[in-house]
């Protein structure tokens, strides 16, 4: 099958759209409650009802588990899954390269190397700050991924304009020089080795109402940005000549998109790891399934990256309960085949 291309099928319908769209919602809603209601204490239904109408006959341990243990997670997975996906999304279409994904960028090294750095000192040199830590660790990855970022898009402006091929290159030698640091650093300060890879292969164990409530507005209003401009994203893909023609300021619309997707792709960081595959694997599965139309592309990865996530979730905290797999493991184990599997398909 060739590659897609806006050409390739006949596109969906408002309608189609519409009933597409609310099947994604409720796909999300319906995977939410398994992974409220699955663990190593099933909770039924029934008590999550109670919970959330403020009935006093739910047992209190249900209710511990449910509102401050399993809650912040599925929320923090829709939030992690659905912003990869959007800039998995956003990446593969301004440099038109299937290939293309969040982490391309070293935007996620950049952010590894703050929370890396942050857990150091935490353990080491500032002991104080372990204190701190659920806020200290995500506003570091946070200022490392926007660091990165900056270093990158600096070395990838060429008389005043971003190459899109240096850009790539600048992301793979920034990302490269950071994974080295980042070897460094935990040789260095080797006492708390455990928590810094378990940031490198992803993680949510850490999920809480104020990571998510200090993510979410900014996370949000990025993807709504990003979703305005789908449009302008088809008229891309057929080429950037016929874009500017019918009327697409090209370059200003690549820098805004570039700096969302990025900012995006350092918030989930900071709060989540190192999460890889999503941004790449979902993207082509809404595609293959519904075509390569950003107005829907955007907004279905959006709702599928986010249920993708809560079942990547919910098979690391139950496959070898009570012990956690990093959720980063799960992710590869499924994207990985299943990107092979898409590769030797198209």
């Amino acid at each position: 099958m060739p590659p897609s291309s806006p050409g390739t099928r006949q596109p969906l319908t408002i309608r189609s759209t519409l009933m597409l769209l609310a099947a994604l919602v409720i796909l999300l809603v319906v995977v939410s409650l398994v992974g409220l209601s699955v663990g190593s204490v099933a909770i039924p239904l029934t008590d999550m009802i109670g919970v959330f109408t403020g009935s006093d006959t739910v047992p209190a341990t249900s209710r511990v588990i449910l509102l401050d243990i399993r809650l912040p997670r599925v929320l923090l997975a829709i939030l992690v899954g659905a912003g990869l996906s959007v800039a998995g999304v956003v990446f593969q279409a301004l440099l038109r390269n299937p290939l293309a994904e969040p982490y391309i960028l070293g935007i996620s090294s950049g952010g590894t190397v703050g929370a890396v750095i942050a857990i150091a000192l935490a353990a080491g040199a500032a002991p104080g700050l372990a204190e701190g830590s659920s806020i200290t660790i995500p506003l570091a990855s946070f200022i490392g991924s926007v660091a990165a970022m900056a270093v990158v898009y600096t070395i990838a402006h060429r008389r005043g304009q971003l190459d899109t091929t240096t850009l790539l290159l600048a992301g793979v030698m920034v990302g490269a020089f950071l994974n080295a640091a980042i070897l460094l650093i935990i040789a260095v300060f080797h006492q708390e080795m455990r928590n810094a890879f378990l940031w490198l292969m992803g993680n949510l164990s850490g999920a809480s109402y104020d990571s998510i409530t200090t993510v979410s507005p900014f996370l949000l209003v990025a993807c709504f940005l990003l979703f305005l401009q789908a449009r302008r994203y088809n008229l891309i893909a057929t080429g950037e000549e016929t874009a500017m023609q019918l009327g697409v300021d090209v370059i200003k619309m690549k820098r805004l998109s570039y700096l969302l997707a990025s900012l995006t792709t350092g918030l989930v960081v900071s709060v989540s790891g190192v999460i890889g595959f999503v941004g790449l694997i979902i993207p082509h599965i809404c595609r293959m399934l519904w075509g390569p139309d950003h107005r829907v592309l955007l907004p279905a990865s959006f709702l599928v990256g986010a249920s993708f996530l809560i079942v990547a979730d919910l098979l690391s905290r139950t496959l070898l309960a009570p012990t956690e797999i990093p959720v980063g493991a799960i992710t590869a184990a499924i994207g990985a085949p299943l990107f092979v599997y898409l590769l030797k398909r198209e």
